[in-house]
């Protein structure tokens, strides 16, 4: 079970998108995460005219380090560490570290 999932919103702490918000697109198997809308590359991209693409330069969402991102709270409006609790039931659920209410409701 992974700290950062897929449709999270998370906040970027490092870098040179410092305070960016976005939301997860991917997690990659090597520790990486794909942000909607940070850490954007330029793609330079031929036209094919056989499938009706055209040419030209286009921004392309590169990944980051899963450890230079947090988990955005919307309580406390900041990024915040996640950590596990297991319920009565058995079952684990993710908790904002700071605050220690639950991430997925």
């Amino acid at each position: 079970m992974n700290k950062i999932r897929k449709g999270d919103e998370v906040i970027v702490t490092t870098g040179k998108d410092k305070g960016r918000r976005g939301t997860v697109l991917q997690v990659l198997e090597d520790g990486r995460v794909l942000v909607e809308g940070v850490n954007l590359a330029k793609k330079h991209i031929k036209p094919n005219p056989n499938i009706g693409e055209m040419g030209g330069i286009k921004d392309k969402a590169m990944p980051l380090d899963i450890s230079n991102v947090l988990v955005f709270n919307p309580k406390s409006k900041k990024g915040e560490r996640v950590g596990f609790r297991i319920k009565d039931d058995g079952s684990r659920v993710r908790i904002f570290r700071g605050t220690g209410d639950v991430v997925d409701i």
